[in-house]
């Protein structure tokens, strides 16, 4: 990279209590200890009792609904804050049963009081038009909630009747489970052998450690790697299958209860997002596989491979060093990278990192992978999992995106309007990614670092559009056959799985048996078609940072009030505010020309 490596080793813990505070997420903001959370937990237990009291009272004036909507606001940020501290405390070490624990009786209580509050839907979807009208003329305040009611009278013909929908809102803790399950397999309970490299040293293998070790030259240790993760997979195949299946009967049945035609529209229609747009996706990256095939076939020959293997895929083809960052390094990069968005947004993001919102580094049973936790009237979290890699750079400012739209949102928007739409959820992290790529790519020093770069991006290309779409297309596929009562076994699951990466790979890859279980550790298969918005997200936030790029001021100005918008419109809207129109595929279709334009530079310099 532009700058010299510092040589510094990433810091290995032992034990969460070795991480320096500086490095450790701090809590307070939620609650100042456990015993001021359970103190909490039994105040919020009323909130049950007090849902079912208001079923009476709510809807008969509009003074009635304003009242119990506001009541509803305020529980609901007891409830988020509950939730959160609850969640990050599971997560920090996934086998400590206390936290899991209280963890599980928070999700109890959410569904309970859900199930309280169940008559409100099909009541107010029963008001008479003209009614609603009025109260909004007479009753200062409650046309604030009119795009809310709106949305929910809009879904009366999925709506049940009140005492279904209470039925409906217990059995909803029931959709956690499968979830859950995976998460304490993956993180808590399955293991990896260590990896062997050519000289017959020993590498560990961790969730955090996999995609590293398989970016290193050393093709013996990369394939050892391989096989000890997909192995591992392997040996709990069945299980994986049956926590995945059960998964996709829960989405199945309460599709059918709520009179959807599938899971998949159940799933997109609430969000206001068309099923078109998920199928629009799938076929414009098929439309487009032959520069993913070119790629492929590229990194192949630069590599000197008769045969590419699965892991040959991440190692770079570009013989740059890599840096090793350390976290002050990486923090000082996303900074400068994101100076295009202006002193606002950069305010905001060195508060985050003086103020604690980031849990850094990887610690035994800490919850694997990356995310960024929020709730209205709270400080976003990140949970990383940091290794000082390029990638893990990327990671920080993916999580950052996140974070920020949470604080411009709940800044800008009332409760009601401030939790942004899944559709748009990963555009903002997805636009850091890229402004980062631009960054780096301007400030390449010679040929050989800006290829090594024009590959990087070629790799976000490839498994953020490509990879994701193919991730879509499975959960798609395979919930349909689900739906249908066909095989959801293990095999059919493989079956399916190594299909769609002979297809979206092509010939340039040998397949195998492993590959095909790949599914079994990805967790986005039980947030219920959520792979897709990476893709839609990453076509977006390449339109959105060459627009700010290039136009500087005004375009940041639409970028940063799409930030503030939460779900104040719909999310195709909310992205035709910031300049790119989703409502189709010609979105994908523009990025991937993007892409095979970058594969072709990318074989000329090489």
């Amino acid at each position: 990279m532009a700058e010299q490596a510092s040589g510094t080793e990433t810091p290995s813990y032992k034990s969460r209590e070795e991480v320096p505070e500086r490095y450790r997420w701090d809590l307070s903001d939620l609650f100042e200890s456990d015993e001021a959370f359970a103190t909490a937990l039994d105040k919020a237990r009323s909130l049950v009792d007090e849902y079912a009291g208001w079923r009476d009272r709510a809807l008969g004036s509009g003074e009635g609904l304003l009242a119990y909507l506001r009541f509803d606001d305020d529980a609901t940020l007891s409830l988020q804050r509950l939730g959160n501290y609850a969640g990050r405390r599971a997560d920090e070490d996934t086998r400590k049963s206390r936290y899991q624990d209280l963890n599980a009786r928070v999700t109890t209580l959410m569904a309970q009081v859900s199930a309280a509050g169940s008559w409100f839907e099909p009541g107010v979807q029963a008001i008479d038009g003209a009614t609603l009208e009025g109260w909004y003329r007479d009753v200062p305040g409650l046309d604030l909630y009119r795009l809310a009611i709106d949305r929910v009278r809009a879904l009366a013909p999925h709506t049940l009747a009140p005492e279904q929908e209470a039925l409906l809102a217990q059995a909803g803790v029931l959709m956690e489970q499968p979830g859950l399950a995976f998460t304490m397999l993956n993180d808590a309970d399955l293991t990896f052998a260590d990896a062997t490299d050519a000289g017959g040293e020993g590498h560990a293998v961790t969730h955090g450690s996999f995609v590293p070790l398989e970016t290193l030259p050393d093709r013996v240790l990369r394939e050892s790697a391989y096989h000890s993760v997909y192995g591992a997979y392997r040996s709990v195949r069945n299980t994986c299958a049956s926590l995945l299946a059960s998964q996709m009967r829960h989405l199945a049945f309460f599709s059918h209860a709520r009179h959807y035609a599938s899971s998949l529209e159940a799933s997109l229609t609430p969000t206001e997002v068309p099923v078109e747009v998920y199928g629009n996706l799938i076929d414009s990256v098929h439309r487009n596989l032959e520069p993913l095939h070119r790629y492929m076939a590229l990194r192949g020959r630069v590599l000197g491979l008769d045969q590419m293997r699965y892991w040959d895929v991440y190692v770079p083809i570009v013989k740059v060093p890599e840096r090793h960052f350390t976290f002050e390094e990486a923090c000082d990069l996303m900074l400068r990278a994101l100076a295009p968005l202006g002193e606002k947004y950069l305010s905001v993001v060195r508060r985050a990192l003086s103020e604690r919102w980031i849990d850094v580094y990887e610690t035994p049973g800490k919850m694997s992978g990356a995310y960024s936790a929020d709730g209205h009237g709270m400080r976003p979290l990140i949970l990383l999992n940091f290794q000082g890699t390029l990638e893990d750079v990327f990671t920080l400012v993916h999580e950052m995106g996140h974070s920020m739209q949470t604080w411009l949102s709940n800044e800008a928007q009332p409760p009601r309007y401030a939790e942004y739409p899944m559709f748009v959820a990963e555009v903002a992290s997805t636009t850091n990614e890229c402004l980062l790529i631009h960054y780096l790519l301007d400030h390449a020093q010679d040929d050989a670092e800006r290829a090594y770069l024009v590959n990087r991006f070629c790799e976000m290309f490839r498994t953020t559009l490509y990879r994701q779409t193919m991730f879509a297309e499975f959960e798609r596929d395979a919930n349909a056959a689900c739906d249908a009562g066909e095989g959801v076994s293990a095999d059919a699951l493989c079956e399916r799985y190594r299909a769609l990466n002979d297809l979206y790979y092509g010939d340039a890859i040998a397949s195998d048996d492993e590959i095909a279980h790949e599914w079994a550790r990805i967790p986005h298969f039980y947030y219920d078609y959520y792979v897709y918005v990476y893709a839609t997200s990453f076509a977006a936030a390449a339109a959105l940072s060459d627009r700010m790029l290039r136009e500087g001021e005004p375009a940041v100005r639409d970028y940063l009030g799409f930030l503030a918008g939460g779900c104040s419109k719909t999310p195709i809207e909310l992205l035709r505010g910031a300049g790119v129109d989703m409502a189709d595929g010609s979105a994908v279709d523009a990025a991937l020309a993007t892409f095979s334009t970058l594969v072709d530079e990318l074989d000329r310099m090489l």
